[in-house]
């Protein structure tokens, strides 16, 4: 199921305390951005325990219960303990549409009417699911209509703003924090096709947890394992690079002003992509889309940038192509201006150089 409206996660909680305490509520989104950590910091908040049931590791009796009989001589289902609560509480039901059909139809009554056989959810309890959608290509089944029907469906997009403000405060590593602050775009990456590491808020999560564990003792190979074992390979290739100017102060201002070069050794590969990125990142920033709208300095900016592309071509030209590339959706991300020029002036520019 795809949204036609999104939320970031600093607008769940008010979203959830209008909803939840009202209806079940399903919370969509893609892989590693939050959602379980959401539900259960919203429950605290407000008060309750929360529960939570994975379903793809359920099978229906294990909602159900199992048969007693009473002293009646007929028999009653009996749910198991994690449900049948006395007092009110917060039932989390993760993967929900990852379940097979038989339990996700278990699920109806208790969704719709709180109920699963005579017991009956205690006033003051909410019920929450959460899930992938199928074009991440993680696991996940068709949810019949009806239940559907039954849940009012909120889908979730990952915020770097609103996770820096969360790193802030929980103990993220110094690098990641800094890095992202600069790249907040490698926070998430869509999920690949092939089955390989790709970038989300957990993921990133997961690294500055591997940097702490290591700490200054870590070593440039040993970089490489962790962010190539968690991250997008780009963004993975990108934040080795950024390393390397932490621990060697070599920065992107030093080589726009002329104080420095570009690293030309091929040791030094990832670190040269690092900074051609942020370059292309810099000038997207600064350069305005109509030259008419650029300064006296901006249009020093774009003369010296042009220089220094041809600079970059020197050492490699695959890395020079990556800074006046377009984007994903295949249009120009630099100003169509500052491109024209770039062109036209490269010649003279190399000539001079020789």
């Amino acid at each position: 199921m795809q949204g036609a409206v999104t939320v970031s996660p600093s607008q769940v909680p008010e979203l959830l305390l209008g909803l939840a305490t009202v209806r079940p509520v399903f919370l969509w989104g893609a892989p590693g951005i939050g959602k379980s950590s959401l539900v259960r910091e919203f429950a605290d908040s407000l008060g309750l325990e929360c529960v939570s049931l994975i379903g793809t590791q359920l099978a229906p009796e294990d909602l159900i219960g199992v048969p007693q009989i009473t002293p009646d001589g007929r028999s009653r289902f009996c749910p198991p303990e994690s449900i049948a609560r006395d007092e009110p509480y917060c039932l989390f039901l993760d993967e929900l549409n990852a379940a097979t059909p038989d339990v996700q139809k278990a699920f109806y009554s208790l969704i719709l009417d709180r109920r699963i056989g005579s017991y009956e959810l205690p006033p003051g309890s909410i019920v929450i699911g959460a899930g992938n959608r199928a074009t991440d290509g993680a696991l996940a089944r068709p949810m019949a209509s009806a239940l559907v029907n039954r849940l009012v469906h909120v889908h979730l997009r990952a915020s770097a703003t609103d996770w820096l403000s969360w790193a802030a405060g929980n103990g993220i590593h110094p690098w990641v924090v800094d890095y992202l602050t600069d790249r907040p775009d490698h926070l998430w990456s869509a999920p690949p096709k092939s089955e390989e590491p790709f970038s989300t808020p957990r993921a990133w999560h997961m690294l500055s947890d591997t940097l702490r564990s290591f700490g200054p003792a870590l070593d440039e190979p040993t970089l490489k394992v962790l962010t190539y074992g968690l991250l997008t390979p780009q963004h993975a290739v990108s934040f080795c690079g950024y390393a390397k100017i932490v621990r060697n102060s070599y920065g992107l201002d030093a080589i726009i002003k002329g104080d420095a070069r570009w690293p030309h050794r091929l040791e030094d590969r990832d670190l040269l992509y690092y900074l051609a990125d942020a370059f292309r990142g810099r000038l997207v920033k600064e350069l305005p889309a109509q030259k008419e709208q650029a300064s006296n300095s901006l249009r020093q900016t774009a003369f010296r940038a042009k220089s220094l592309l041809v600079q970059l071509a020197e050492i490699s030209v695959e890395v020079a192509q990556t800074v006046i590339a377009d984007g994903s959706d295949g249009n120009p991300v630099l100003p169509s201006w500052f491109l024209i020029e770039a062109a036209r002036d490269m010649p003279r520019l190399v000539e001079a150089r020789r």
